[in-house]
């Protein structure tokens, strides 16, 4: 009975049979060497990163990406340093003449909360030290990752929020940068920042402005509204509603309406941020508006920031 063997490195199937050796190929067997191609050719450290959980699927072409934080389900700087090597490594195993990308997707594994955003707790010591340049880093740091995602890291991919819980400050920034947000009912979303004085610096003035106008960007960028995941349908920032419990699947069943035009849409969507286009340098200006502005918080803004920051630990730890 012949029996397929398959050489990784070289790509080839044999069938050896008792009378010769022969090259073997089925559709099945070029799958299987296909898709491992594909694994081998990957950096191993993307799958290694501290606080994102990352699995390849080759079936889609699709990459997942789960935040897994260390504490409270915000933007700390070991995150940012994860979600800086995040881009890197998939430009390095992804592209013209390596493994096949079509969908890039960011959920989180934080129980309720996709994300709260800005590390408050960094932000008061930098504040209370007076640490401009410390305070500047940091956003430059978040407009930059946020500016590459808007570019969907200039490969030929689609981007992919997937919301499931709380989208607060610069969470709800962050998911401004994909191409489609995939949002499960009862996930919010919200700015809070004029809670204690502040506005938002990582990128809702520039997207937002340009999604809805600048009258309604305005309106929900000082409100201090919690929006529902339908109000958000409804303005046209998620793109398709979830029962609760099946964003993923949701998602799943993205990949499968939209392959045959998934190329179009990449097309359609390049065109778009030429028409709204949003400079880094502009991204940039707005953070050392914000940083000064944090610099002038009174002590009893502090104190606000203080406790929300509580509150959202609180409410993870439950």
């Amino acid at each position: 009975m012949d029996r397929l063997v398959v050489d990784l490195d070289g790509a080839q199937g044999y069938a050896a049979g008792d009378d010769a050796h022969r090259l073997f190929f089925d559709d099945r067997a070029e799958a299987l060497v296909e898709d491992a191609r594909a694994r081998l050719q990957l950096p191993q450290k993307l799958f290694e990163l501290g606080e994102l959980d990352v699995l390849y699927e080759p079936a889609d072409a699709v990459l997942w990406t789960f935040m897994r934080p260390a504490g409270r389900p915000s933007f700390t700087p070991p995150m940012l340093g994860d979600f800086e090597d995040w881009q890197k490594l998939i430009l390095e195993g992804f592209g013209e003449g390596r493994a096949p990308l079509r969908y890039l997707v960011l959920g989180s594994r934080a129980p309720g909360v996709y994300c709260f955003g800005g590390d408050l707790e960094l932000f008061h010591r930098l504040i209370q030290a007076g640490d401009r340049a410390g305070l500047v880093r940091y956003g430059y740091r978040c407009v930059e990752i946020l500016h590459r995602n808007i570019h969907a890291l200039d490969l030929p991919i689609l981007t992919i929020g997937l919301v499931q819980g709380a989208a607060l400050g610069g969470g709800f920034e962050a998911l401004l940068s994909f191409d489609h947000v995939i949002a499960e009912r009862s996930a919010t979303f919200g700015l809070p920042e004029v809670m204690f004085g502040l506005f938002p610096g990582m990128g809702a003035h520039a997207i937002l402005s340009r999604k809805l106008g600048s009258a309604a960007a305005d309106r929900i960028i000082l409100s201090n509204k919690t929006y529902s995941a339908a109000e958000m349908h409804d303005l046209g920032i998620v793109h398709q509603l979830a029962d609760d419990g099946e964003g993923v699947v949701a998602t799943r069943e993205f990949f499968a309406r939209n392959g045959r035009r998934h190329a179009g849409m990449v097309g359609a969507k390049r065109a778009m941020r030429e028409s709204t286009h949003v400079p880094l340098a502009e991204l940039k200006r707005i953070v050392d508006h914000w940083a000064e502005a944090a610099l002038q918080l009174r002590e009893q803004d502090l104190k606000v920031m203080q406790r929300l920051a509580g509150a959202q630990a609180k409410l993870v730890a439950r």
